[in-house]
Protein backbone atom coordinates (compact mmCIF):
# COMPACT_ATOMS: atom_id res chain seq x y z
CA UNK A 1 0.00 0.00 0.00
CA UNK A 2 1.21 3.38 -0.93
CA UNK A 3 -0.40 5.74 1.99
CA UNK A 4 2.36 9.06 1.71
CA UNK A 5 1.15 12.30 1.90
CA UNK A 6 2.46 13.56 5.43
CA UNK A 7 4.50 10.65 5.22
CA UNK A 8 7.40 11.54 3.40
CA UNK A 9 8.51 14.91 5.36
CA UNK A 10 9.48 12.29 8.76
CA UNK A 11 10.74 10.00 5.91
CA UNK A 12 13.57 12.59 4.48
CA UNK A 13 14.56 14.20 7.24
CA UNK A 14 17.47 11.43 7.30
CA UNK A 15 18.15 11.36 4.12
CA UNK A 16 21.80 12.24 2.40
CA UNK A 17 22.16 16.25 2.28
CA UNK A 18 23.03 16.17 -1.55
CA UNK A 19 25.59 18.49 -3.26
CA UNK A 20 24.00 22.64 -4.12
CA UNK A 21 21.34 22.00 -6.58
CA UNK A 22 20.52 23.14 -9.82
CA UNK A 23 16.89 25.37 -10.03
CA UNK A 24 14.46 23.66 -7.54
CA UNK A 25 11.60 23.34 -9.81
CA UNK A 26 9.55 24.69 -12.02
CA UNK A 27 10.15 26.24 -15.32
CA UNK A 28 10.62 24.84 -18.66
CA UNK A 29 10.73 20.50 -18.08
CA UNK A 30 13.77 20.05 -20.27
CA UNK A 31 16.21 22.71 -19.05
CA UNK A 32 15.39 21.48 -15.59
CA UNK A 33 15.95 17.76 -16.23
CA UNK A 34 19.32 19.23 -17.70
CA UNK A 35 20.13 21.18 -14.66
CA UNK A 36 19.62 17.95 -11.98
CA UNK A 37 21.42 15.95 -14.70
CA UNK A 38 24.62 18.28 -14.26
CA UNK A 39 23.95 18.15 -9.91
CA UNK A 40 23.80 14.18 -10.46
CA UNK A 41 27.14 13.82 -12.87
CA UNK A 42 28.88 16.11 -10.10
CA UNK A 43 28.09 13.86 -7.22
CA UNK A 44 29.16 11.30 -9.41
CA UNK A 45 26.68 9.52 -11.52
CA UNK A 46 27.57 8.08 -14.80
CA UNK A 47 26.26 7.48 -18.31
CA UNK A 48 23.94 4.90 -17.19
CA UNK A 49 22.08 6.96 -14.65
CA UNK A 50 22.08 10.07 -16.63
CA UNK A 51 20.43 8.51 -19.51
CA UNK A 52 18.13 7.14 -17.41
CA UNK A 53 17.04 10.77 -16.53
CA UNK A 54 17.22 12.13 -20.05
CA UNK A 55 14.75 9.39 -20.69
CA UNK A 56 11.77 10.24 -18.05
CA UNK A 57 8.71 11.71 -18.65
CA UNK A 58 6.30 13.67 -16.88
CA UNK A 59 3.48 11.92 -15.28
CA UNK A 60 0.64 13.39 -14.78
CA UNK A 61 -0.86 10.37 -12.78
CA UNK A 62 1.95 11.17 -10.05
CA UNK A 63 0.68 14.89 -9.62
CA UNK A 64 -2.97 13.77 -9.38
CA UNK A 65 -2.27 11.22 -6.40
CA UNK A 66 -0.03 13.89 -4.66
CA UNK A 67 -3.07 15.99 -4.55
CA UNK A 68 -5.76 13.42 -3.64
CA UNK A 69 -5.26 12.17 0.27
CA UNK A 70 -8.85 11.22 1.23
CA UNK A 71 -7.65 8.24 2.92
CA UNK A 72 -6.77 10.20 5.73
CA UNK A 73 -9.91 11.56 6.53
CA UNK A 74 -10.88 8.76 8.00
CA UNK A 75 -11.22 7.63 11.55
CA UNK A 76 -8.64 5.63 13.16
CA UNK A 77 -11.85 3.20 13.90
CA UNK A 78 -12.69 3.01 10.14
CA UNK A 79 -9.23 2.79 9.01
CA UNK A 80 -7.70 0.42 11.22
CA UNK A 81 -10.80 -1.95 11.17
CA UNK A 82 -9.94 -1.81 6.94
CA UNK A 83 -6.39 -2.33 7.22
CA UNK A 84 -6.38 -4.65 9.57
CA UNK A 85 -8.01 -7.60 7.86
CA UNK A 86 -8.38 -11.44 8.67
CA UNK A 87 -6.13 -11.73 5.52
CA UNK A 88 -3.23 -9.55 6.81
CA UNK A 89 -3.42 -11.24 10.44
CA UNK A 90 -3.34 -14.55 8.90
CA UNK A 91 -0.57 -14.22 6.23
CA UNK A 92 1.49 -12.22 8.63
CA UNK A 93 1.63 -15.13 11.37
CA UNK A 94 2.21 -17.22 8.26
CA UNK A 95 5.32 -15.58 6.86
CA UNK A 96 6.74 -14.82 10.90
CA UNK A 97 6.82 -18.74 11.01
CA UNK A 98 8.28 -19.66 7.27
CA UNK A 99 10.74 -17.04 7.47
CA UNK A 100 11.55 -17.49 11.20
CA UNK A 101 15.05 -18.17 10.56
CA UNK A 102 15.40 -14.49 9.18
CA UNK A 103 13.34 -12.55 11.60
CA UNK A 104 15.56 -14.18 14.07
CA UNK A 105 18.50 -12.68 12.58
CA UNK A 106 17.23 -9.10 11.95
CA UNK A 107 15.99 -9.02 15.83
CA UNK A 108 19.32 -10.49 16.77
CA UNK A 109 21.39 -7.22 14.64
CA UNK A 110 18.68 -4.71 14.93
CA UNK A 111 16.74 -5.31 17.80
CA UNK A 112 13.31 -5.01 15.61
CA UNK A 113 10.95 -7.68 16.38
CA UNK A 114 9.09 -9.87 13.85
CA UNK A 115 5.58 -8.50 14.22
CA UNK A 116 6.63 -4.86 13.97
CA UNK A 117 8.31 -6.06 10.24
CA UNK A 118 5.52 -7.67 9.54
CA UNK A 119 2.63 -4.92 9.78
CA UNK A 120 4.75 -2.61 7.64
CA UNK A 121 5.56 -5.39 5.06
CA UNK A 122 1.35 -5.92 5.25
CA UNK A 123 0.53 -2.63 5.14
CA UNK A 124 2.75 -1.13 2.39
CA UNK A 125 2.26 -4.06 -0.28
CA UNK A 126 0.33 -7.03 0.96
CA UNK A 127 3.48 -8.69 1.45
CA UNK A 128 5.02 -7.96 -1.69
CA UNK A 129 1.78 -8.46 -3.73
CA UNK A 130 0.95 -4.70 -4.77
CA UNK A 131 4.35 -2.46 -5.13
CA UNK A 132 3.28 0.01 -7.33
CA UNK A 133 2.80 0.78 -11.04
CA UNK A 134 4.52 4.56 -11.23
CA UNK A 135 7.34 4.51 -13.48
CA UNK A 136 9.72 5.52 -9.99
CA UNK A 137 11.74 7.87 -11.73
CA UNK A 138 9.26 10.15 -13.84
CA UNK A 139 6.99 10.00 -10.74
CA UNK A 140 10.18 11.51 -8.77
CA UNK A 141 10.90 13.76 -11.34
CA UNK A 142 7.19 15.18 -11.99
CA UNK A 143 6.96 15.46 -8.40
CA UNK A 144 10.50 17.32 -7.94
CA UNK A 145 10.05 19.78 -11.05
CA UNK A 146 5.93 20.37 -9.36
CA UNK A 147 6.70 23.38 -7.29
CA UNK A 148 4.09 22.04 -4.48
CA UNK A 149 6.22 20.28 -2.27
CA UNK A 150 9.72 19.60 -3.93
CA UNK A 151 11.99 19.63 -1.20
CA UNK A 152 10.06 16.31 -0.36
CA UNK A 153 11.06 14.67 -3.41
CA UNK A 154 14.38 16.25 -5.16
CA UNK A 155 16.52 14.51 -2.74
CA UNK A 156 15.47 11.41 -3.68
CA UNK A 157 16.26 11.99 -7.60
CA UNK A 158 19.90 11.47 -6.69
CA UNK A 159 19.62 8.00 -4.50
CA UNK A 160 17.82 6.73 -7.18
CA UNK A 161 20.01 7.51 -10.21
CA UNK A 162 22.86 6.26 -8.39
CA UNK A 163 20.79 3.02 -7.55
CA UNK A 164 20.31 3.14 -11.41
CA UNK A 165 23.61 3.48 -12.56
CA UNK A 166 25.15 0.65 -10.39
CA UNK A 167 22.52 -1.78 -11.72
CA UNK A 168 21.04 -2.49 -8.71
CA UNK A 169 18.06 -1.28 -9.93
CA UNK A 170 16.85 -1.17 -13.61
CA UNK A 171 15.72 1.81 -15.29
CA UNK A 172 12.18 1.24 -15.69
CA UNK A 173 11.89 0.14 -12.30
CA UNK A 174 8.30 0.47 -11.26
CA UNK A 175 6.86 1.19 -7.35
CA UNK A 176 4.66 3.61 -5.80
CA UNK A 177 4.01 7.03 -6.99
CA UNK A 178 5.94 9.22 -4.35
CA UNK A 179 9.22 6.97 -5.00
CA UNK A 180 9.27 4.55 -2.94
CA UNK A 181 10.29 1.12 -4.09
CA UNK A 182 9.89 -2.60 -3.17
CA UNK A 183 7.51 -5.27 -0.71
CA UNK A 184 7.81 -2.52 2.63
CA UNK A 185 8.16 0.41 0.05
CA UNK A 186 11.20 2.14 0.50
CA UNK A 187 12.91 5.77 -0.63
CA UNK A 188 15.92 5.65 -2.94
CA UNK A 189 17.71 7.26 0.11
CA UNK A 190 17.36 4.07 2.28
CA UNK A 191 17.28 1.83 -0.34
CA UNK A 192 21.00 3.03 -0.89
CA UNK A 193 22.44 3.96 3.13
CA UNK A 194 19.71 0.81 4.52
CA UNK A 195 20.10 -1.85 2.14
CA UNK A 196 20.90 -5.12 3.23
CA UNK A 197 22.06 -7.92 1.19
CA UNK A 198 19.83 -10.86 3.48
CA UNK A 199 20.58 -13.79 1.26
CA UNK A 200 23.77 -13.24 0.79
CA UNK A 201 23.70 -13.83 -3.23
CA UNK A 202 25.67 -10.45 -3.52
CA UNK A 203 22.32 -8.13 -4.42
CA UNK A 204 19.85 -5.78 -2.98
CA UNK A 205 16.73 -6.59 -4.36
CA UNK A 206 14.20 -5.41 -2.45
CA UNK A 207 11.25 -5.97 -5.04
CA UNK A 208 11.80 -10.18 -4.94
CA UNK A 209 14.24 -11.19 -2.30
CA UNK A 210 12.48 -11.79 1.04
CA UNK A 211 15.59 -12.08 3.10
CA UNK A 212 16.56 -8.99 1.95
CA UNK A 213 13.38 -6.91 2.35
CA UNK A 214 13.19 -8.39 6.44
CA UNK A 215 16.38 -7.31 6.80
CA UNK A 216 16.76 -3.62 5.27
CA UNK A 217 13.22 -3.21 6.66
CA UNK A 218 15.10 -3.68 10.31
CA UNK A 219 17.99 -2.01 9.43
CA UNK A 220 15.40 1.31 8.58
CA UNK A 221 13.22 0.71 11.44
CA UNK A 222 16.73 0.76 13.89
CA UNK A 223 17.92 3.93 11.92
CA UNK A 224 14.82 5.74 13.37
CA UNK A 225 15.93 5.19 16.51
CA UNK A 226 13.83 1.89 17.37
CA UNK A 227 15.15 1.07 21.34
CA UNK A 228 15.89 -3.22 21.55
CA UNK A 229 13.93 -4.92 23.95
CA UNK A 230 11.15 -2.08 24.42
CA UNK A 231 7.13 -1.98 23.30
CA UNK A 232 5.95 0.71 21.07
CA UNK A 233 2.03 0.94 22.19
CA UNK A 234 -0.27 -1.09 25.33
CA UNK A 235 -4.18 -0.39 24.84
CA UNK A 236 -5.34 0.61 28.47
CA UNK A 237 -8.74 1.64 29.46
CA UNK A 238 -8.96 5.22 31.36
CA UNK A 239 -11.52 6.37 33.97
CA UNK A 240 -14.44 8.52 33.53
CA UNK A 241 -12.11 11.50 34.39
CA UNK A 242 -8.49 12.43 35.15
CA UNK A 243 -6.51 15.31 34.29
CA UNK A 244 -6.97 15.54 29.72
CA UNK A 245 -4.48 18.43 29.73
CA UNK A 246 -1.82 16.31 30.38
CA UNK A 247 -2.75 13.30 27.34
CA UNK A 248 -0.76 13.22 24.59
CA UNK A 249 1.87 11.32 22.76
CA UNK A 250 4.48 13.33 23.28
CA UNK A 251 3.96 14.26 27.00
CA UNK A 252 5.77 11.06 28.28
CA UNK A 253 5.34 10.30 32.32
CA UNK A 254 6.02 7.52 34.32
CA UNK A 255 3.39 4.61 34.28
CA UNK A 256 3.32 4.86 38.25
CA UNK A 257 1.71 8.66 37.22
CA UNK A 258 -0.99 6.80 34.59
CA UNK A 259 -1.58 4.41 37.37
CA UNK A 260 -2.48 7.28 40.23
CA UNK A 261 -4.83 8.69 37.67
CA UNK A 262 -7.09 5.60 36.97
CA UNK A 263 -5.54 4.27 33.78
CA UNK A 264 -5.25 0.44 34.32
CA UNK A 265 -4.66 -2.42 31.68
CA UNK A 266 -7.84 -3.08 29.60
CA UNK A 267 -9.45 -5.75 31.71
CA UNK A 268 -9.03 -3.61 34.58
CA UNK A 269 -5.87 -4.41 36.77
CA UNK A 270 -3.18 -2.54 37.43
CA UNK A 271 -0.25 -1.49 34.97
CA UNK A 272 2.58 -3.38 35.08
CA UNK A 273 5.42 -0.55 36.12
CA UNK A 274 8.55 -1.51 33.84
CA UNK A 275 10.48 1.79 34.94
CA UNK A 276 9.66 3.44 31.29
CA UNK A 277 7.99 6.61 30.48
CA UNK A 278 4.55 6.63 28.04
CA UNK A 279 2.35 9.08 26.77
CA UNK A 280 -1.51 8.75 26.08
CA UNK A 281 -2.63 8.77 22.96
CA UNK A 282 -6.36 9.03 22.28
CA UNK A 283 -6.88 8.88 18.23
CA UNK A 284 -10.95 9.50 19.02
CA UNK A 285 -10.78 11.33 22.50
CA UNK A 286 -11.36 10.64 26.08
CA UNK A 287 -13.77 8.12 24.97
CA UNK A 288 -12.93 6.24 22.23
CA UNK A 289 -9.76 3.60 22.34
CA UNK A 290 -6.56 4.74 24.06
CA UNK A 291 -3.21 3.70 24.40
CA UNK A 292 -0.23 4.52 26.43
CA UNK A 293 2.67 5.19 23.41
CA UNK A 294 6.23 4.45 24.50
CA UNK A 295 9.43 6.22 22.82
CA UNK A 296 9.55 3.07 20.10
CA UNK A 297 5.70 4.51 19.05
CA UNK A 298 7.77 7.63 18.11
CA UNK A 299 9.70 5.52 15.52
CA UNK A 300 5.89 4.91 13.54
CA UNK A 301 5.51 8.41 13.06
CA UNK A 302 8.95 8.73 11.35
CA UNK A 303 8.28 6.07 9.11
CA UNK A 304 4.62 7.67 8.70
CA UNK A 305 3.47 11.39 9.59
CA UNK A 306 0.30 10.06 9.43
CA UNK A 307 -0.78 9.57 13.43
CA UNK A 308 -3.64 7.37 11.84
CA UNK A 309 -1.77 5.08 10.19
CA UNK A 310 0.84 5.09 12.54
CA UNK A 311 -1.29 4.04 15.46
CA UNK A 312 -2.71 1.49 12.94
CA UNK A 313 0.65 -0.14 11.97
CA UNK A 314 1.55 -0.19 15.55
CA UNK A 315 -1.64 -1.86 16.24
CA UNK A 316 -1.19 -4.50 13.73
CA UNK A 317 2.08 -5.20 14.98
CA UNK A 318 0.50 -6.25 18.52
CA UNK A 319 -1.43 -8.19 16.83
CA UNK A 320 1.04 -9.77 15.37
CA UNK A 321 2.65 -10.51 18.52
CA UNK A 322 -0.40 -11.78 20.55
CA UNK A 323 -2.38 -8.65 21.65
CA UNK A 324 -6.23 -9.43 21.46
CA UNK A 325 -8.27 -6.96 18.97
CA UNK A 326 -9.13 -3.41 20.49
CA UNK A 327 -11.86 -2.22 22.30
CA UNK A 328 -13.45 0.53 20.27
CA UNK A 329 -15.17 1.93 23.56
CA UNK A 330 -18.19 4.64 22.60
CA UNK A 331 -16.53 7.77 20.88
CA UNK A 332 -17.92 11.50 20.55
CA UNK A 333 -19.43 11.96 17.36
CA UNK A 334 -17.25 13.57 15.31
CA UNK A 335 -17.13 16.11 12.65
CA UNK A 336 -17.29 15.80 8.32
CA UNK A 337 -15.13 16.71 6.10
CA UNK A 338 -17.02 19.57 5.63
CA UNK A 339 -17.77 20.21 9.23
CA UNK A 340 -13.24 19.57 9.43
CA UNK A 341 -12.56 22.28 7.22
CA UNK A 342 -14.87 24.41 8.98
CA UNK A 343 -13.25 24.27 12.05
CA UNK A 344 -9.73 24.29 10.63
CA UNK A 345 -10.93 27.65 9.19
CA UNK A 346 -12.40 29.13 12.58
CA UNK A 347 -8.67 28.12 14.20
CA UNK A 348 -6.86 30.05 10.96
CA UNK A 349 -8.78 32.79 12.02
CA UNK A 350 -7.89 32.66 15.40
CA UNK A 351 -4.42 32.64 14.37
CA UNK A 352 -3.48 28.75 14.36
CA UNK A 353 -1.04 27.21 11.80
CA UNK A 354 -2.85 24.58 10.71
CA UNK A 355 -1.48 23.11 7.10
CA UNK A 356 -3.89 23.27 4.55
CA UNK A 357 -7.74 23.47 5.04
CA UNK A 358 -8.09 20.25 3.89
CA UNK A 359 -10.19 18.67 6.14
CA UNK A 360 -7.52 16.05 7.84
CA UNK A 361 -7.04 15.88 11.57
CA UNK A 362 -3.52 16.03 11.25
CA UNK A 363 -0.58 17.15 13.93
CA UNK A 364 -1.39 20.83 13.68
CA UNK A 365 -5.11 20.24 13.73
CA UNK A 366 -5.19 18.25 16.74
CA UNK A 367 -2.47 20.82 18.70
CA UNK A 368 -5.13 23.88 17.88
CA UNK A 369 -8.06 21.75 18.88
CA UNK A 370 -6.07 21.02 22.38
CA UNK A 371 -5.55 24.57 23.16
CA UNK A 372 -9.35 26.17 22.27
CA UNK A 373 -10.36 22.88 24.40
CA UNK A 374 -8.23 24.39 27.48
CA UNK A 375 -9.19 28.42 26.93
CA UNK A 376 -13.31 26.81 26.27
CA UNK A 377 -12.41 24.62 30.22
CA UNK A 378 -13.47 21.61 27.87
CA UNK A 379 -12.01 18.12 28.23
CA UNK A 380 -8.09 18.57 26.47
CA UNK A 381 -8.39 15.20 24.28
CA UNK A 382 -7.85 16.77 20.95
CA UNK A 383 -10.82 15.49 19.99
CA UNK A 384 -13.08 17.64 17.08
CA UNK A 385 -16.72 17.77 18.28
CA UNK A 386 -19.81 19.39 17.15
CA UNK A 387 -19.92 21.04 20.63
CA UNK A 388 -16.10 22.69 19.77
CA UNK A 389 -16.91 23.38 16.56
CA UNK A 390 -20.64 25.85 17.91
CA UNK A 391 -18.49 26.95 20.38
CA UNK A 392 -15.76 28.47 17.95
Amino acid sequence: MRLRSQALAALLLCATALPAMAQECGGDFETWKQGVAAEAKAAGVGAVGLDALEDAAFDPRALARDRAQGVFTQTFIEFSNRMISAYRLKQGAANMKKYAGIFARADQQFGVQAPVITAFWALETDFGAVQGDFHTLSALVTLSHDCRRPQLFRQQLVPLLELIDRGVLPADVKGAWAGEIGQTQILPSDYLARGVDGDGDGKIDLRNSVPDVIMTTGNKVLSRGWKRDEPWIQEVRVPEDMPWDQTGRTNKLPLTQWSQWGVTNPDGSPLADKGLKAGLALPMGRKGPAFLTYDNFDVYLEWNQSFTYALTAANLAARLAGAPPIDPRNPEPGLNDEQMKALQTKLEARGYDVGTVDGILGTNTREAIRKEQTRLDLPVDGWPTPELLGKL
